[in-house]
């Protein structure tokens, strides 16, 4: 199995607590409300919501794909860290992709806002090479989530506020 590593930052004029309420704690809820075009669903098949859950994330009839299943392999409230395994779902058959781990810290920046540091590790399966567009086309899928939320806290001051 080979991996891939790819880091990418962004940032945001949210404070840090509001955008990590927003994208990781009450993501399930919220990403299917302002994208419902592309995510159906987001419920937990087993666990609490803490280390460990395994999550079905169902897409919207129509697209690429059907399904996919992701595990939480860490959640730290106290210092804005999330981590994530892409553990099944079409897209992954389809590519050669054995799995996909990200690592998520959430930092201030002196403005008040937010920056976003998030580490990709993309593992193939042996004998496979992941291709850079696979890659590029994975980025800018979660780049359009994470400026669908920001755009919504931006235009709805009040929502996770506290």
């Amino acid at each position: 199995m080979g991996t891939t590593t790819i880091t990418e930052e962004v940032t945001s004029p949210v404070p840090v607590q509001r955008l990590f309420k927003a994208l990781i704690l009450e993501a399930d809820n919220l990403i299917p409300k302002l994208i419902p075009q592309v995510i159906k669903s987001v419920e937990i098949i087993e666990g609490n919501g803490g280390p460990g859950t395994i999550k079905k994330t169902t897409i919207t009839e129509g697209g690429q794909l059907k399904y996919l299943k992701h595990r939480i392999d860490a959640l730290d409230k106290d210092n804005l860290t999330y981590g994530y395994t892409l553990i099944e779902g079409d897209d992954l058959q389809e590519k050669n992709i054995e799995s996909v781990s990200y690592e998520i810290k959430f930092e201030s920046t002196p403005n008040g806002g937010s920056k976003v540091k998030t580490v990709t590790n993309y593992n193939s399966k042996p004998g496979t090479v992941i291709k850079e567009e696979e890659i590029e086309a994975a980025k800018q899928k979660g780049l359009a989530v994470y400026k669908a939320v920001d755009a919504y806290l931006l235009a709805n001051p009040e929502a996770y506020a506290n």
